[in-house]
């Protein structure tokens, strides 16, 4: 009885101290430090957009073909404080994504999007879209700085899917 009473505290046990840890590390704790919780405001690039609120539209286009692939435009500007409703379209033939980010962070999640080219981003951050379809991201800038974006599915990035947002004062 002792022996069940003791393996009976252990599971408990263990499943409260990893129920506490889950807890402390937070819903995004595996997110591979691109997915967006509601503690945004650190984020160096910005954070996500009010929809109550006015915000200026840029189209981008996603386009591939010959080897190719872009974004149109490659360079964005804005203002600081700036919130901004990325209207997305992908005129391509595969599919894209547009991911805002810093490029140190682009760049580690596409190392790794390379174990895992699957990976779907409907963050507030990002967008994947199939051929042909229309998407948006809404985006509030809150610090000056040089910003990238970036089609993070293996190989596009590299194929020339990359550009930069330069928020200024």
């Amino acid at each position: 009885m002792n022996r069940t009473r003791a393996s009976a505290f252990a599971v408990i046990f263990t499943i409260a101290a990893a129920g506490h840890a889950w807890a402390a590390a937070g819903p995004h704790a595996h997110d591979h430090g691109h997915a967006i919780s509601d503690h945004t405001a650190a984020l160096p690039y910005g954070e996500p957009g009010d929809p109550k609120k006015p915000a200026r539209p840029i189209s981008v286009v996603m386009t591939d073909g010959e080897g190719k692939m872009a974004f149109i435009p490659a360079a964005i500007e804005v203002r600081q404080g700036d919130q901004i409703r990325f209207m997305l379209r992908n005129n391509g033939v595969s599919d894209h994504e547009l991911v805002l980010g810093t490029l140190e962070t682009n760049l580690e999640h596409a190392r790794d999007m390379a174990g895992n080219p699957d990976m779907k981003h409907e963050e507030p951050n990002a967008r994947r879209l199939e051929p042909k379809k229309t998407g948006e991201i809404l985006w509030r800038f809150t610090k000056v700085g040089e910003f990238d974006f970036s089609c993070l599915i293996p190989g596009h990035r590299e194929a020339g899917m990359t550009g930069k947002i330069i928020v200024k004062p």
